[in-house]
């Protein structure tokens, strides 16, 4: 599994917590299993693979650290959605946009052009055009803002 794949498990699973009663680990100790991706491997070609040690921890890190920081992500979504609120955006793109701010804002070992090309492209698979431009419009500004780019 590459790290796109595993970036794209973690957005989904980063959704997922907006829908369920379980935290992060107890999401994550459900999903990151081989029993899990097996049952999701022949409707969803995302879960053909079950993650490897490193995959895991970068897929751990990222939605707990989502999770860990989601009212300080969303605030940073908020302030860069200009003419939207918050509770207009597509519940989706808050996901990938979270993870995205994320790995700028606490992953320095992931570049932050990465970041946002990565999130553009999951967001593709997901929403329409106009939601795709505006995504990248937020992490763009909040880039060059936040992280000093």
């Amino acid at each position: 599994m590459n790290r796109s794949t595993a970036r794209e498990i973690a957005v989904r699973l980063s959704y997922e917590l907006s829908f369920t009663d379980l935290n992060a680990e107890a999401l994550l100790d459900q999903t990151l299993t081989e029993e899990y991706f097996q049952g999701l491997a022949q409707e969803d070609p995302l879960y053909a693979e079950v993650p490897e040690e490193k995959q895991t921890q970068y897929i751990r890190r990222l939605v707990c650290g989502v999770a860990e920081h989601a009212a300080e992500l969303d605030s940073y979504i908020e302030k860069y959605a200009v003419g939207w609120k918050f509770e207009r955006i597509p519940l989706v793109a808050s996901a990938i946009m979270r993870v995205a701010m994320y790995e700028a804002l606490y992953m320095p070992d992931i570049p932050n052009a990465v970041a946002i090309n990565e999130a553009v492209e999951i967001a593709k698979k997901y929403e329409d055009e106009k939601v795709v431009s505006f995504m990248n419009g937020i992490l763009g500004s909040f880039v060059r803002q936040e992280c000093g780019v």
